[in-house]
């Protein structure tokens, strides 16, 4: 396991619910009424602080969209739908959601930080702890003995949970598109991107969409599909970002850029010697601290955000 996510780990393990009290911004959900497949969860979503302050958000019942739009002025008519990661446990709500949105925002992008469902990790704080300690048992003998990280999502409860959250993403990406005009964004400008989890509901985007919820762009970082790949004819282009030394997904991204090119559809990969797994905005120290930098010149270069002059 390296060393950055056994940090990452160690961190979450020892996390304690605590209330937050941050800026509210405009809140979609994506669903009308209940969402599809979750009727009879009864689980109360829980927001905490981690020790690092950090905003994290936990049992994800109703999905949602939490709208970062910009002036009117300086859109561009490009959209983003964000999904942090977090092993289907949590949501890393901060440093692979709301920071990432921010930064778009401030360059004209619309960005909507999607809260997907999760997996039920209990309603006290005790369970909590019991349940992410489990988790992250599993993810350290899966790293050591070399198996795929699908082995650690593996189990039929998890498994449900993706289907579901990658519905989400599906949904979300209509939603965004059905109020385009609304939002003034141009409906053939719409992607989605995520982390680690986010990146595996990123993947299934763009491996099974219908017309309403094709992404016209996505992102996968560190974060790919755990499945077999069958690349869609009409596959939209994808910008893959991971460490070399992630244990997770490294191989995985690999596989997907690899997978990508020979049904000649486009894809971009950067895969840097360090920065481990999770690292979402918070500095490393490392090259690694401006992957989002390269993201905003893929963008330009796909004519979705305007080059600096």
């Amino acid at each position: 396991m390296s060393k950055p996510l056994a940090l990452y780990a160690a961190i979450l393990s020892l996390a304690a619910i605590a209330p937050t009290a941050t800026a509210q911004q405009r809140v979609i959900p994506i669903w009308s009424g209940i969402a599809p497949g979750s009727e009879r969860w009864t689980q109360k979503e829980v927001e905490y602080l981690n020790p690092t302050k950090e905003k994290m958000v936990r049992n994800v019942v109703i999905p949602t969209l939490t709208a970062y739009l910009p002036e009117r002025s300086k859109a561009n008519g490009t959209a983003i739908i964000i999904c942090p990661g977090g092993g289907f446990r949590f949501h890393s709500w901060q440093t692979e959601g709301t920071m990432v949105a921010e930064w778009l925002q401030k360059r004209g992008v619309a960005a909507f930080v999607l809260k997907y469902r999760l997996v039920d990790t209990g309603a006290t704080e005790s369970e909590f702890q019991k349940n992410i300690a489990a988790f992250f048992k599993s993810l350290t003998e899966v790293v050591s003995s070399g198996k795929s990280a699908k082995t650690a999502v593996s189990d039929s409860i998890t498994t449900q949970v993706i289907a579901l959250a990658s519905e989400d993403g599906r949904q979300a990406i209509r939603t965004v598109r059905q109020r385009a005009d609304e939002w003034g964004i141009a409906p053939n400008k719409i992607g989605i991107m995520g982390f680690s989890a986010g990146g595996i509901v990123t993947s299934q985007t763009v491996l099974k969409y219908d017309t309403e919820s094709r992404p016209n762009f996505a992102a996968p970082i560190y974060g790919a599909p755990l499945n077999e790949i069958t690349v869609p004819n009409d596959a939209p282009p994808l910008f893959i970002l991971c460490a070399a030394d992630d244990s997770l997904m490294a191989d995985e991204s690999l596989r997907l850029y690899t997978q990508w090119r020979a049904a000649k559809r486009q894809a971009e990969l950067h895969l840097y010697s360090k920065g481990g797994h999770g690292f979402g905005m918070r500095p490393q120290g490392l090259p690694i601290d401006h992957w989002i930098e390269r993201f905003g010149e893929w963008l330009q270069a796909q004519k979705l955000l305007e080059a600096k002059p």
